[in-house]
């Protein structure tokens, strides 16, 4: 606990009080004591403190020849390349807002979140993979490179950037000067949309305080090391590789090694290489780098820290972490994009029982917190989920909260973003749980996943939770389907563990003395982990589920 205290007061000693500032005005700040420090680490380029601070501007500037000025969009469908964080950082620099778009987005889909999100430049890679992103535009939305698209009548301009002639990029980018006036800490620095798991993504509006408040909070709750250094293939598009990657390492001068894509033998190579201290994934991707580690050896010694969050994880995970990695620090956090991040993680120090059943306490954020609740990040409260009521402390409901991490809301979604708020300034997450007396977070479903079986409420992440214990079962989701007798029932997709062999008729056995009998499912499909729809964060869609199910009874009454 000494070293953890230690950690924390390096970085009060950085920042004794807590300064609004734009997170472009945060990375020249930076300078001061990290210019030479490396902040993004590939196989073939490295780029320090000082490098990425001298390109943002440059950048900027270009980005002024092309009129862009405090709130103007500017969309960004790039990989994890290390022009990326430079460019970020000039769209902030030039009072822009940037907006993270999902590169496996189909082209029907990019155009609407291009459209969705007001884009007035767009920024697109050329090529990755297999996919030609700039021809798929252009059949999309032809005209989208200079501003003359009937379909996208806000964008001015588009750039075209190919890792393979990146000096195209370079010259095409045309003469202007960094703007006079840049954002202010309130402004929106970041349109992220929602994963689009249960419905259509929505982009909700992040603010440069909103980030820079969740990046130190973030490094003061995990007490981070000095220099830290974060491996993963997490998008940066995504907040948890732009909040809890990139933006939170900065705080202790850290670094980044980020990977185009997720390869789980590529993440362990690039941790023994670069020696990386802080290994990231969701669940699916941390249990598939526990079975490469099992059958390959690679020297993780380096390893302190991993965290594995942003969608439930199987109970027994967690004691396998410790035992593979061998890690010390084991963390895994609950947010929301419409909260800008985490806002509630385990600790350094807890216990493997803490990590497994909950997903910690509130984050202690030092001076970016709240004084009047001992420097947390924010405070909860839990309601009623149908009725809306306000409920005890400590009693289960759908969780509210309030406080400095609270978005904007949703981008020109007036009347949604009111129903996402309630009087006071209290966010509904739309998350079911309670805090435990020892003030760690007990997470038991979404309120949208919630479905009636006989009158009764039930919670998928209950029964998925339950079912995961059994040692046949590695993941488990669970849905509420149409029902003709009673309205809606369970159904269940269910990836089993390497090496066994069950049956449906053989977890309903398991299952019938352990739980009620409106909680069983009436169908069991088994099915592969390659073959789980995921968002590009690797989270399981269960509004994909849900349609296959129901495209597996069609065929099932059909052939009937």
């Amino acid at each position: 606990m000494e070293a953890i205290a230690e950690r924390r007061r390096a970085m009060s000693d950085r920042h004794p009080i807590w300064e609004e500032m734009t997170l472009d005005a945060y990375l020249a700040h930076t300078q001061r004591h990290f210019a030479a420090k490396p902040l993004v680490i590939t196989d073939t380029e490295t780029l320090d403190y000082a490098a990425v601070n001298a390109q943002s501007e440059r950048f900027a500037a270009a980005l002024g020849g092309l009129g862009v000025n405090r709130g103007d969009r500017v969309g960004l469908l790039l990989a994890n390349y290390p022009i990326t964080v430079s460019l970020m950082f000039a769209i902030w620099r030039a009072g822009g807002v940037a907006v993270a778009i999902n590169t496996l987005y189909a082209p029907k889909d990019l155009e609407y979140v291009i459209r969705e999100a007001g884009c007035n430049v767009l920024i697109s890679m050329a090529r990755f993979g297999s996919r030609r992103y700039d021809l798929e535009l252009d059949a999309q939305v032809p005209g989208w490179r200079t501003g003359d698209c009937a379909a996208l009548p806000e964008l001015r301009a588009g750039l075209v950037y190919d890792a393979e002639a990146p000096q195209a990029f370079l010259d095409s980018l045309p003469v202007g000067a960094l703007p006079t006036q840049g954002a202010d800490p309130h402004d929106p620095a970041v349109i992220m949309f929602t994963s689009g798991t249960t419905g259509s993504p929505k982009g909700v509006m992040q603010t440069h305080d909103n980030l820079l408040r969740a990046a130190y909070a973030g490094a003061y709750h995990q007490a981070f090391d000095e220099g830290r250094r974060a491996v993963f293939s997490l998008p940066l598009y995504h907040g948890f590789g732009l909040v809890v990657g990139l933006l939170s390492g900065m705080v202790v001068g850290g670094s980044i090694v980020p990977l185009l894509r997720f390869d789980a033998d590529a993440l362990l190579a690039a941790t023994q290489r670069h020696r990386a201290t802080y290994l990231m994934g969701v669940p699916t991707m941390t249990i598939a780098m526990m079975e490469r580690a099992k059958v390959k050896t690679y020297d993780l010694s380096s390893l302190n820290a991993v965290h594995s969050a942003a969608a439930p994880t199987p109970s027994w995970v967690w004691r396998d972490i410790q035992e593979t990695f061998g890690c010390e620090e084991i963390f895994t956090s609950y947010g929301q994009t419409e909260a800008t991040a985490t806002i509630v993680c385990t600790q350094p120090g807890d216990s493997i029982d803490i990590v497994a059943q909950t997903q910690g306490c509130i984050v202690q954020a030092g001076v970016a917190g709240i004084a009047e609740q001992d420097g947390r990040i924010c405070e909860f409260k839990t309601i009623d989920p149908v009725t809306g009521a306000d409920l005890p402390p400590g009693v289960a409901g759908e969780l509210c909260t309030r406080g400095p991490m609270n978005s904007l809301g949703y981008f020109r979604r007036p009347e949604e973003t009111e129903k996402l708020f309630l009087p006071g300034g209290w966010l509904r997450t739309g998350d079911l749980g309670q805090f435990r007396p020892d003030g760690n977070l007990f997470l038991t479903g979404r309120s949208k996943e919630l479905y009636k079986s006989r009158g009764e409420l039930v919670s998928p992440k209950e029964l998925e939770q339950l079912v995961t214990t059994h040692p046949a079962i590695g993941q488990a989701f669970f849905i509420g389907m149409p029902d003709d007798r009673w309205g809606e029932c369970g159904c269940a997709w269910m990836v089993l563990t390497e090496g066994y062999a069950v049956s449906e008729e053989d977890i309903l056995a398991w299952l019938k003395p352990q739980v009620a009998g409106y909680k069983l499912p009436r169908d069991i499909w088994f099915i592969s982990e390659e073959d789980l729809p995921k968002t590009g964060t690797g989270k399981v869609q269960k509004n994909s589920l849900r349609e296959m199910a129901l495209a597996h009874l069609a065929t099932q009454r059909g052939a009937a």
